[in-house]
């Protein structure tokens, strides 16, 4: 600021400069201090997950090390992780089921979509005929609500994978009171009560989810692992209990693996129909059987689907052939028919 001179007058005597900058209050100048301080803080860089700062490489093999649970729950912590878990999703799911789960992975195998199947072939899974047969999978069982056939193949291995996997939910729903020993709600045969209803329907919801995402899927499969861990304990603390079970050790039960069912065991591929069968299920592990020469279970593979897809065209074809075949009996009877006169009306 340009310096000014004092001077003596007369009449004024010396005079100081006392001049101050002026205070701008006006809505303008409020208005460009917000866009500043806006322009500001864009400029600044958002704090980096120290996580992110690792090779890319190294970060899938250490979230392939958590548990699909707590895989979860890193998701909600950050923007960041939530983009790199879900654009990796389907890489560090699978790895984390194949060291994790890999012996509930081929008992519990998905449904194939109706949209992974030949357009062609989807009029012959839906016909009123084929969804008649598959009623015995589907009435009966008060704890399960069937897939949607427009949404799921409705083949009879996919349909088995189906109620599995809803075997999964509903099994896990009970855990609390199967250890408290308090009994599970009584349905009478015949009726549909509301609270049943609302609990199927949210069941089928998260088996609609593990069909779409690999990572709610291995969630199901660590569900099902505290489930049958929890339910094997129950079973070695009644000493009442003599049956054969699976050996399993503290150890196993907190390694978060279901290495301990690749061992020798009782069959585990018995169906809870239905909810009572609850108390006495111990491990429920199906679509697989133990082999004595091998000395290992042998699984239901995954192409058995295929094959089922190959019995629906062959059985619609033979359907087809029986329907022609019975036209052209009923036309050559029809031509057998001598021709009667009856006034001007002739059969």
């Amino acid at each position: 600021m340009p310096t000014i001179d004092t001077f003596e007058n007369d009449e004024f005597g010396v005079l100081d400069d006392k001049t101050e900058a002026l205070t701008l209050r006006s809505k303008r100048t409020e208005r460009v201090r917000k866009k500043q301080t806006k322009r500001a803080m864009k400029v600044k860089e958002p704090p980096q997950d120290p996580l992110s700062l690792l090779p890319y490489e190294l970060i899938i093999e250490i979230l392939t090390l958590l548990r699909p649970s707590e895989l979860f729950r890193l998701q909600r912590t950050s923007k960041w992780f939530y983009n790199f878990i879900t654009h990796e999703e389907a890489r560090i799911a699978r790895a984390v089921s194949a060291w994790r789960y890999p012996c509930l992975e081929n008992s519990f195998r998905l449904p194939v979509l109706l949209a992974n199947i030949d357009p062609a072939i989807h009029n012959l899974l839906q016909t009123p005929e084929r969804q008649e047969i598959l009623t015995i999978h589907k009435k009966p069982y008060q704890h399960i609500r069937p897939p949607e056939p427009t949404e799921v193949c409705t083949c009879l291995t996919c349909t088995l994978r189906w109620s599995a996997l809803a075997i999964i939910v509903d099994f896990a729903h009970w855990q609390e009171d199967l250890d408290k020993g308090e009994p599970i709600p009584i349905i009478p045969r015949g009726t549909l009560p509301e609270w049943n209803q609302i609990i199927i329907s949210a069941h089928a919801a998260i088996v609609r989810k593990a069909l779409y995402s690999p990572l709610w899927y291995s969630r199901l499969l660590e569900v099902h692992l505290d489930s049958t861990t929890r339910s094997i304990r129950r079973h070695v603390a009644n000493k009442g209990n003599k049956r054969r079970r699976f050996r399993m050790t503290e150890d196993d039960a907190n390694s978060g693996t279901d290495a301990f069912l690749i061992r020798s065991g009782p069959p585990s591929l018995d169906f809870p129909y239905h909810r009572d069968n609850y108390y006495l299920l111990e491990t429920f592990v199906p679509n697989r059987s133990w082999s004595q020469d091998r000395s290992r279970w042998l699984y239901v593979p995954a192409e058995q689907h295929d094959r089922d897809i190959e019995f629906v065209v062959m059985w619609a074809e033979r359907r087809r052939k029986v329907k022609l075949e019975q036209q052209r009996a009923e036309g050559s009877v029809m031509e057998q028919i001598p021709m009667i006169g009856l006034g001007p009306w002739t059969i």
